[in-house]
């Protein structure tokens, strides 16, 4: 019996330290319910959806930068060829400017080569006939084929078994010449004939040659006779006598001096015209 008082109190003892643990058990959270198989199961697709996914979009996202790395590269190249192509353009450009103005150059010495032996003469010039023993105003005209010279009373007639022609210079009072040759006889054979058809039929031309001067030129002319007597100027240059010898600057007239021969004086009205025309 003495021990049983010792027993109980071992007895409470236990209990009381039971009760103490009971409430300590209890103050503490509980544990989650346990995950069943299928709950993990989707856990883990879910994991794997999530992880493919990111996947997927990182695969994409390096995709479009290679794309766009190899469009910028295409476009460069592009752009490269396009300059080559420029620069190839204009270095073609400069030599073809080079070439055009060498070109001009050379076509402007030519063209200087060409004029430099030829007299210029404007529209209208004074001319002489030394074996006439005249001057005379003349009309320059390169759109005529043959000179021509007024002349009237023109008379045929046979020498040495050639043709030769006969004729006084067809002027009228506003002509200037040297007076005593006015009602001259001019003769001098016949080069040629020339036919002109007009309205009225046809007419044949003789044709002479007379050694002309104008201004430093001294040459033998061919002038087809006819009555210019009607127009402004008795004596006509065509383009035969400008060819190789003169160029035309219709801004311009009477260029070149009058000439002066010794067999005779003018008269006092072309005196005055003279002083007028001469520049």
């Amino acid at each position: 019996m003495p021990n049983r008082p010792m027993l109980m109190l071992s007895l409470f003892g236990s209990m009381a330290l039971l009760g103490g643990c009971a409430q300590l058990s209890s103050q503490q959270q509980e544990p989650p319910p346990p995950v069943t198989a299928a709950q993990f199961e989707s856990g883990i697709q879910r994991l794997e959806s999530n992880l493919a996914a990111r996947c997927e979009n990182q695969s994409q996202l390096l995709s479009m930068q290679r794309m766009e790395q190899r469009t910028l590269t295409a476009d460069v190249r592009e752009v490269g060829s396009l300059l080559r192509g420029l620069r190839g353009d204009i270095a073609a450009l400069d030599d073809n400017d080079d070439k055009q103005a060498t070109q001009v150059v050379t076509e402007c010495q030519a063209a200087d080569d060409r004029l430099a032996n030829k007299e210029l003469l404007g529209r209208s010039e004074w001319i002489g006939l030394p074996n006439v023993g005249t001057y005379l105003q003349a009309r320059v005209d390169s759109g005529a084929d043959t000179s021509s010279l007024s002349a009237r009373e023109i008379t045929s007639f046979e020498r040495d078994g050639e043709d030769w022609v006969r004729f006084k210079l067809g002027l009228d009072d506003d002509d200037s010449a040297v007076d005593t040759i006015r009602d001259s006889w001019v003769e001098a054979p016949v080069e040629r004939r020339v036919r002109i058809e007009q309205a009225t039929g046809e007419e044949s031309r003789p044709v002479i040659k007379l050694l002309m001067t104008l201004g430093p030129i001294r040459e033998t002319v061919e002038f087809t006779l006819t009555d210019r007597a009607h127009l402004d100027y008795p004596v006509l240059l065509g383009r035969h006598f400008l060819m190789d010898i003169a160029i035309i600057d219709v801004a311009e007239d009477f260029l070149h001096g009058r000439p002066e021969f010794p067999r005779g004086s003018e008269s006092s009205d072309d005196a005055d015209q003279t002083e007028d025309e001469t520049p």
